[in-house]
């Protein structure tokens, strides 16, 4: 395969199903059966469901694991830059050949049926995962989580359920009790589950699946607890306390996703260097990531420039609240999101805090909302808002007139996929 086989196949890909999310299972067994059942020779399994964290959890978990001597398979979505980072096989992203080899192996077990572009590229994840020794595979769900492509696991080592809030209301349900019911579709039973801070109406709902199942819950607040204190993280649950440095991700709700990934670590019997190092070592892009380097970065000439993927109005909010904390600066926002989420609810809780927006297409995607559409749902929010065409644009315009500003690009991982690609 050229180095650009991966891409021909995943294009291809993209025809096989008319509609983007379907969600259901009848697929995935049927594909999953012509390739010989790959998700019953997978090693132990942590499967991460949940609206916001799953990603900055995942990526703790990982690094707690990997500091302790483990092998870790990871699978996330969507990517950033490239493909291949939604695979990660014993701590090495996927190597071309072998991504090009699992795609090119599901598409003709496929034959041509309908099948959509995540459930496909899943069961590759899974083929690639059931062929390479590991110690855990940290599993990512894709959306909800009771009929996600992820959710063929038998019988998984833990569950974990990251904060709940509204998103995909679409696919998952209008209120959040119906959300919270398809996250905790991933719970299995017996298994235990980690559960992070929750909605009371939320935590209702999984408490009463997890009683279904005789799933053993240990969830915030109750099993354990975690805070910051005097600058450091303070994790207790019912074996004892941790006094742990705060972790690398910035912001407060870091502070939970903190503790969720601790509470999983102990629940595996790791030791509190594999907790300290969970929280010391994890990066992950995107998340409220300064960038330093780059065509964009000397743009913005003295300004700050700041990178956020974060598209809900939950993310709003905590991203509001962790800028809020950095050293002061004039803070101004490049915004593009997708048509399908909440704009006026994500840019609310910033509006707060933030001089102006400059709205702007997301390049590529097909779902994108219009500048003009952002920029009118900016206003609603408060915000004193115009257009650019590009990213790039809206930097030299805000660096211009604003040399001290903080910029942070934000509103959609997509957009933020696209920037970290043209920054290099």
């Amino acid at each position: 395969m050229t180095a650009t086989g991966s891409d021909v196949i995943l294009e291809r890909m993209m025809s096989l199903h008319p509609r983007i999310i379907d969600l259901t299972l009848d697929r995935m067994w049927r594909l999953l059966a012509a390739l010989g059942h790959p998700e019953r020779a997978l090693p132990p399994v942590i499967h991460i469901a949940g609206t916001n964290g799953k990603g900055s959890t995942q990526a703790m978990l990982r690094a707690g694991l990997e500091a302790a001597g483990r092998r870790v398979h990871a699978y996330t979505s969507p990517h950033l830059a490239r493909f291949h980072e939604r695979i990660r096989l014993a701590g090495e992203l996927i190597s071309e050949p072998a991504l090009a080899a699992v795609l090119d192996e599901c598409e003709a077990a496929n034959g041509g049926a309908d099948i959509t572009y995540f459930e496909i590229t899943t069961a590759a994840a899974l083929l690639a995962f059931s062929r390479t020794p590991a110690d855990f595979l940290l599993l990512e769900v894709g959306l909800g989580g009771r009929l996600d492509a992820t959710n063929v696991i038998e019988r998984p080592e833990l569950t974990i359920i990251t904060p709940v809030s509204i998103d995909h209301q679409q696919y998952l349900g209008e209120t959040l009790p119906e959300i919270a019911g398809e996250k905790a579709g991933i719970m299995k039973r017996g298994v235990p589950c980690i559960v992070g801070p929750q909605p009371q109406e939320a935590l209702e709902v999984i408490e009463a699946r997890a009683a279904r199942l005789g799933v053993p819950l240990l969830a915030h607040g109750q099993h354990w607890h975690v805070a910051e204190e005097h600058g450091r993280l303070v994790y207790q649950d019912e074996t004892g306390l941790l006094d742990l440095p705060m972790p690398r991700l910035i912001g407060a709700h870091q502070v939970h996703n903190a503790g969720i990934a601790v509470a999983a670590l102990r629940q595996l019997g790791l030791d509190e260097a594999a907790c300290e190092a969970a929280l010391v070592r994890a990066t992950w892009p995107a998340r409220l990531q300064r960038l330093r380097t780059g065509p964009l970065v000397e743009a913005a000439g003295r300004a700050e420039l700041w990178l956020d993927g974060g598209h809900n109005p939950a993310a709003g909010a905590a991203l509001a609240e962790a800028l809020s904390r950095l050293p002061q600066r004039p803070l101004h926002l490049v915004c593009g999101m997708l048509n399908t989420k909440d704009v006026t609810g994500y840019l609310r809780p910033l509006a707060a805090i933030a001089r102006s927006l400059h709205a702007v297409s997301v390049p590529g995607a097909e779902a994108t909302l219009p500048a003009d559409e952002t920029r009118a749902a900016a206003i609603r929010a408060g915000l004193r808002a115009d257009t650019a065409e590009t990213v790039t644009d809206a930097v030299t315009a805000i660096a211009t007139s604003h040399p001290e500003a903080r910029i942070l690009i934000c509103g959609s991982l997509y957009l933020a996929g696209h920037v970290l690609r043209e920054n290099g």
